[in-house]
């Protein structure tokens, strides 16, 4: 594994990054952080709030700044967000300082997940299942890039998933 023995879970919004990194980080014994929380938690405001005062492209920034932080700890878990990766100086840290994991999940189950979910602001417009599968097109090759194991989400539990990510990452 690399030197630095961080994890790094990408994927789409809905994908289970921050339950999945929960579990990990306890049975892993590694410190947890998502990067939506830390950015509410640096700016005092819920993202849905930085996106409709800054637009995507401000909390993108933000969310920049908090990885450039945090993706040169030690011995961390980052639930990073969905977009994290639209970034090119974002794919370099990651795969630079930890082991990509890519949570792999299908737009049928991410649209179960969170219909009615109001805490994401590029779901708020028109159709919940067409803008995942468009999310998904632009993404998939990007996260497919940059992973260093895509771990398949579908029909799985989150635990189930959380001891798959231990097994591919303890032969490495």
């Amino acid at each position: 594994m690399k030197e630095t023995k961080n994890i790094f879970l990408i994927g789409l919004m809905g994908s289970g990054k921050t339950t999945i990194g929960k579990i990990l980080s306890k049975t892993l014994n590694k410190d947890f952080y998502d990067s939506d929380h830390v950015v509410e938690e640096k700016t005092g405001v819920k993202v849905p709030l930085i996106f409709e005062y800054e637009g995507e492209v401000g909390f993108r920034k933000r969310e920049e700044n908090v990885l450039k932080d945090l993706a040169y700890r030690k011995n961390i878990i980052l639930a990073t967000g969905g977009g994290v990766i639209l970034s090119k100086n974002n794919c370099k840290l990651l795969k630079d300082n930890g082991c990509v994991v890519y949570l792999k999940s299908n737009c049928e189950d991410l649209a179960a997940r969170m219909s009615g979910d109001k805490s994401r602001p590029l779901l708020q417009e028109g159709d919940l299942k067409k803008t995942l599968e468009s999310l998904f097109q632009l993404r998939d090759p990007i996260y497919a890039s940059i992973s260093d194991y895509i771990i398949e989400t579908s029909g799985k539990r989150a635990n189930e998933i959380s001891y798959e990510i231990e097994s591919v990452i303890k032969k490495s």
